[in-house]
């Protein structure tokens, strides 16, 4: 199912190209010009995966700066490209070099290693059948990860930046990018609450979609992400009654965050709330693909954890409400959960009194990081408080400039707009920064334990013979 698909990292094939050794030169060439494979290279004398050949010690005596690497499929002339000086064809007979090193040999067949996008296994096997090559599928190696490549369509390939910045998705964990994306639309939507300033961002979006500014170019793979930011600041400008300040053109669907600061306050929180159960289920999950069950029961980010939360909102809500079974359905949660936390952090600590120690603090570190996580979330309204409060300053400004008529009424659309100007960019910054701050801290720790590594194709473009000068 395409959902289904979005939710995980790119499926992966390990395989291995084969093709006789005559062959094998013009097969590589063909992989490396169509970019799909990761290869395993050789390993060099100092171990550090290099492997000095003719073309490479060529190289290093041409005269000149690093050259883009590029290949011709023909047999290639070392000496020629040298009294040519042609940089950019001797680097690409050294990367091929490279890969070439760490070919497996037997008899008069060669094959290379290497991960590849498994739905790109069959087009990259029909394209080297001709050079009398091969995609063979191997079971990949035990205990060895395969690279990650997140999704590259739809809503994943705009919001993946959001993730890819701050980690590399293990292979086999769950890709949030969507989801992760949401939630900082939301986030940033809740503090840059206005229409018009989020109209404006979404104008912006279109803009770098459409393509007509070559300065906005690299900005493109994520216009889907800026347009969904200012489709959010619209929908909660629209529930707080501002547009370009508190201008009264359109009225207050919700509540007026001047007038009613702690409402708010507590609307932030609730929605914290909800993002952590969130990101504490897809940690499960998480810990549930990278070591099964016991990794999912036992650790802080996964049920063990979640029990704790769930407890204390199960308290939090006994209290306010008056029921005593909610409440003490909640502490016995919280400490069931505290106690398998303990017992997972006692044996990742080796046990013994230093494990002991070690579990003790990590426990203590577990509610005190719960708790300011949770709290953390206020910022939602203090931001939003703070862009409704300098909205109004300028929109009072501006209309007591107005109000004295004549030539005042210029320098009220002059403070009005650059008001605007500053707010928008002042807090279109800061709403930014805390809703990333927000994604990272306090939801992308629990979702990650760990890091994977990300696919990095050999890639090395081929030219036609004819652009080679003879």
């Amino acid at each position: 199912m395409v959902w289904r698909d979005s939710m995980n990292p790119v499926a992966m094939r390990r395989v291995a190209l084969v093709a006789p050794q005559v062959s094998l030169r013009r097969v590589l060439v063909e992989v490396a010009d169509s970019g799909l494979v990761e290869v395993d290279r050789a390993v060099g004398e100092g171990g550090d995966g290099h492997v000095d050949g003719a073309a490479e010690e060529l190289l290093r005596r041409m005269p000149g700066g690093p050259a883009a690497p590029v290949l011709v499929p023909d047999v290639p002339d070392l000496e020629r490209w040298a009294r040519e000086e042609r940089r950019d064809l001797v680097a690409g007979e050294a990367e091929l070099e490279q890969v070439s090193a760490a070919a497996v040999s037997r008899g008069s067949v060669g094959a290379v290693l290497g991960w590849m996008p498994q739905d790109a296994v069959a087009p990259l096997a029909d394209r080297v059948a001709g050079c009398g090559g091969a995609v063979v599928p191997l079971r990949p190696p035990p205990g060895v990860q395969p690279p990650t490549l997140l999704a590259q369509r739809g809503a994943s390939r705009g919001f993946s930046p959001l993730v890819e910045t701050y980690a590399t998705v293990p292979y086999v964990d769950v890709d949030p990018s969507v989801l992760a994306g949401l939630a900082y639309i939301a986030m940033f939507g809740m503090m840059f609450a206005d229409v018009g300033h989020g109209a404006l961002l979404l104008l912006a979006a279109l803009a770098v979609r459409a393509g007509r500014w070559p300065r906005l170019e690299r900005l493109r793979p994520v216009w889907l992400f800026l347009a969904g930011a200012g489709a959010a600041s619209m929908v909660f400008g629209a529930l707080y009654g501002e547009f370009f300040g508190p201008t009264g053109v359109i009225p207050v669907l919700w509540v007026e965050p001047l007038e009613h600061p702690v409402e708010l306050l507590g609307v932030a929180v609730g929605v914290g709330a909800v993002l952590l159960a969130g990101a504490y289920a897809l940690g499960t999950v998480n810990r549930f693909r990278e070591g099964g069950w016991r990794d999912a029961v036992y650790a802080p980010s996964g049920l063990a954890g979640s029990s704790v939360f769930l407890g204390l909102g199960a308290v939090l809500g006994g209290v306010l409400m008056g029921w005593g079974w909610l409440t003490a359905l909640g502490v016995a949660l919280g400490a069931g959960g505290l106690v398998v936390a303990s017992v997972g952090l006692y044996a990742a600590a080796g046990g013994g009194g230093a494990g002991v120690a070690e579990a003790a603090v990590e426990v203590v570190d577990l509610v005190v990081r719960l708790g300011s996580n949770l709290v953390s979330f206020a910022r939602l309204a203090a931001f939003g408080l703070t862009h409704a409060a300098l909205g109004l300053v300028i929109w009072q400004a501006a209309t007591a400039l107005a109000d004295r008529g004549g030539g005042a009424l210029v320098g009220a659309v002059v403070v009005f707009l650059a008001g605007n100007a500053v707010a928008f960019g002042l807090e279109g910054l800061v709403a930014a920064i805390q809703a990333l701050r927000l994604e990272y801290y306090e939801l992308f720790s629990r979702v990650f334990a760990g890091v994977g590594r990300p696919f990095r194709p050999w890639r090395v473009p081929t030219v036609h013979p004819s652009e080679v000068s003879s």
